[in-house]
């Protein structure tokens, strides 16, 4: 890889090695990217290339499938899991169409939830549980090392994992759009449609594979950058959890994803969840005089099931993090 790609500049989101032999130099990258974007790519990440391309395929045959072989796997609000083609963010429509797949849950906030699968694709469940697993290696891996530049152990953060993470694994597909919100559009646009509207994920860390379209877009110093895909990367971005644990050390960035007038465009992001009984709060060594905390204890389960009630409908303000921020 050239070095130039592996620098950071204003306009350009950071690229991680994560296969060089200095791990201090990887948790500086990391550090870095995370208290000054949010966002990086990472490389030599161990995700094979042929999963990854896998992966790729399989997008593009579940999404080709006829509508009412998706309408048989579509979900609910009873079970998230599966097809989906009427998604809110920020109580506005999406222009885009869905497939989740994550963990059968049986208790809690989330209880209900069982995976989906076409049955007229038999070689899709594989390719996607295997993916999910190399997703889950990687997102362990960035935790740990956030762990490390917050003070604390490398694998002081994995109980909040235990004993079942509630992550999973979403394919999105944004179908070509007469009418797209131009790349500079404002948070609601006037006009014109957005892929995704703009939001900050609520989980720990999402691990998403792009594909060769530009599309993606991360808010930085008032202005919307565009992450452009590289061959072989994988995009990491933290979420409200990471910023709760850094006690606002490290924000989850605003991101958004811009629909296109002439071509589809796939892909695959691995939302990192915590344990549906897990609590977070900031980390003691995120804190001091200066830095009392600024969160109060959040129940991921009370919350996840908050934020995705507004996936179904206008249910009035979105939750936010800010709802537990204390004065």
């Amino acid at each position: 890889m050239d070095a130039d790609r592996v620098s950071s500049t204003d306009g350009e989101v950071p690229v991680v090695d994560l296969g060089q032999a200095d791990r201090r130099q990887i948790l500086r990258e990391i550090d870095a990217a995370c208290r000054d974007w949010g966002f990086f790519q990472v490389v030599r990440h161990g995700v094979p290339m042929d999963l990854l391309d896998a992966v790729r395929a399989a997008m593009h045959e579940f999404f080709a499938l006829p509508a009412p072989d998706k309408d048989a796997i579509r979900r609910t609000a009873e079970n998230a899991w599966g097809f989906y083609d009427q998604e809110l963010t920020k109580n506005r429509r999406d222009w885009k169409e869905i497939f989740d797949v994550g963990p059968e849950i049986a208790f809690g906030a989330l209880a209900g939830l069982r995976p989906q699968w076409p049955p007229r694709l038999p070689r899709f469940r594989p390719v996607m549980e295997s993916f999910f697993a190399a997703c889950e290696q990687v997102a362990f891996g960035v935790v740990r090392a956030i762990s490390e530049n917050l003070d604390m152990p490398a694998n002081h953060l994995d109980a909040a994992f235990a004993p079942a993470h509630t992550s999973f694994l979403r394919l999105n597909h944004y179908p070509v759009c007469a009418d797209p919100a131009p790349p500079d559009a404002e948070l609601f646009p006037t006009k014109g449609q957005l892929g995704i509207h703009h939001h900050t994920d609520s989980g720990a860390v999402t691990v998403l594979l792009q594909d060769e379209l530009p599309g993606l877009q991360v808010l930085r110093n008032g202005r919307w950058h565009l992450v452009q895909p590289l061959e072989g990367a994988l995009v990491i971005n933290i979420g409200d959890v990471v910023q709760v644990w850094s006690n606002d050390r490290y924000r989850a960035a605003l991101h958004r994803v811009l629909a296109n007038a002439r071509t589809a465009r796939f892909s695959a992001p691995f939302f990192f969840n915590p344990a549906m009984d897990a609590s977070y709060a900031p980390l003691p060594n995120a804190c001091d005089a200066t830095h009392p905390p600024r969160y109060r204890p959040i129940s991921w389960g009370e919350f996840r099931s908050a934020r995705a009630a507004g996936d179904y409908a206008d249910l009035g303000e979105e939750v936010q993090i800010s709802h537990y921020r204390m004065a």
